[in-house]
């Protein structure tokens, strides 16, 4: 019974709910169906103006209409789902889909219909000739209106939203989100010391049963076991890593107890795949992926792989200006060192966003200044002690154009650094 309800499993439960498209909309059935209930209480106690009143032939056309519109509704917005899924996959990311199915909208837009459904079919079944329900007929008519007009504005955030841009923008401050929000927990439980962990002494192993990408750690239930137990857990694994089954996920230093191990594992999230929750990097990758997907001879479209580099330029200025050791070290409310998660540094996060595009987009000149005007503007902004990996890309930018362009003058221009790709190089 532990195991059923350990927090990994109530996490991975959570991540079903919010990517799921169906039970936002079950819950507007069922309000749809308990709103009809009480419409037909309200008619009973002759409520409605005398205005409201309708025949019932005109009431019962007017409820089947609006019926057989959401269905035709739904099934628009299913098809518009079909078609973010084939876009997601041939141009964007798949990685991008993980998103998208939380959209908050469009569950809310699916809600809508189903429950307009459940209402105006609920109310169906009460029609007849000396009884028709006035203020329900109103309500489902109502109902309608709402629903069009949700549908116009999901119409509209669909079309404007799906652009590489809009979405290199929206995964760019989901990814700066996290990582600020995260930096600022570790900094809040810092240790007392430098907060080594004990070499002495016998290490428990703790490893999976099960296998998967590590979605997320439950970091204050570790704090708080390693201190029930008087004991530092070390994680083996990065978050984002895949582990199969045996996979050692935590060591155990010190303690005057052994804990559990499908406690300690209870603790440790894993899915099918990566989670943005506690993986700020898992952006940058569906960043790195939007933009070599526009690389592509395929698509062959470097002017959107240098608008997605515009957010990966941001979104490295927010990293860069954070120190990260490699390590944190955390520690429960007396100070003393609990838990110690491996974690990427500078060059982890600058390599992700660099390596791949540069590779890809070695033969276009945009993305060739465009990378360099980027190396050089984090060269400018960054903190000395992160120049060393910047300058280290810069090189290999340096070699991949000497490489590419044999010509002197076309190498001449791929190597001007440009904002802008091509046009936005500032006048010497």
């Amino acid at each position: 019974m532990g195991v059923l309800t350990s927090w990994a499993t109530r996490f991975r439960l959570w991540q079903y709910v919010k990517a799921s498209l169906w039970i936002v909309p079950m819950f507007g059935l069922v309000l749809g169906i308990l709103l009809a209930e009480l419409a037909l209480t309200a008619d009973g106690a002759d409520w409605p103006p005398s205005g409201w009143h309708y025949s019932a032939t005109t009431a019962s056309d007017v409820l089947t209409a609006i019926v057989g519109a959401m269905v035709a509704l739904l099934g628009f917005v299913v098809t518009i789902g079909v078609l973010v899924v084939q876009q997601a996959t041939g141009t964007l990311s798949p990685r991008y889909m993980r998103l998208w199915y939380r959209d908050r909208l469009q569950k809310a837009v699916l809600a809508t219909f189903t429950g307009t459904f459940a209402f105006a079919f609920s109310l169906l079944r009460s029609i007849e000739s000396g009884s028709v329900p006035d203020l329900g007929v109103t309500l489902a008519g109502a109902a309608v209106a709402i629903s069009l007009v949700l549908l116009l504005i999901y119409l509209n955030r669909f079309t404007h939203s799906l652009r590489p841009v809009a979405i290199a923008e929206l995964v760019a401050r989901m990814g700066e989100d996290v990582f600020t929000t995260g930096a600022a927990a570790i900094r809040g439980a810092s240790p007392r010391g430098d907060g080594t962990v004990p070499s002495d002494g016998p290490v428990m192993r703790i490893r999976t049963g099960r296998g998967g990408a590590i979605q997320a750690f439950n970091v204050t239930g570790l704090v708080a076991e390693a201190a029930r137990h008087d004991c530092v857990f070390v994680v083996t694994r990065l978050i984002g890593d895949f582990v199969t089954p045996g996979t050692v996920l935590v060591e155990v230093h010190g303690g005057t107890s052994k804990p559990d191990p499908d406690r300690v594992t209870g603790l440790v999230a894993l899915g099918a795949e990566r989670t943005i929750e506690q993986d700020p990097a898992f952006a940058l990758r569906v960043l790195v992926d939007i933009a070599i997907r526009a690389l592509s001879p395929a698509v062959n479209d470097p002017t959107t792989a240098v608008q997605v580099v515009n957010y990966i330029e941001s979104f490295l200025h927010t990293v860069g200006s954070t120190r990260l050791p490699g390590r944190y070290v955390l520690a429960d409310r007396h100070g003393h060192a609990r838990l110690q998660l491996p974690g990427r540094d500078w060059e982890n996060y600058l390599q992700l966003a660099v390596c791949e595009i540069r590779d890809y987009g070695s033969s276009s000149v945009q993305i060739c200044r465009r990378l360099r005007a980027m190396l050089d503007g984090l060269l400018d902004a960054l903190p000395p002690p992160q120049h060393t990996s910047v300058r280290s890309e810069m090189s290999l930018l340096q070699e991949s154009v000497e490489r590419e362009f044999t010509d002197p003058a076309r190498r001449a221009i791929a190597q001007q650094a440009d904002h802008q790709g091509i046009g936005g190089q500032y006048p010497s």
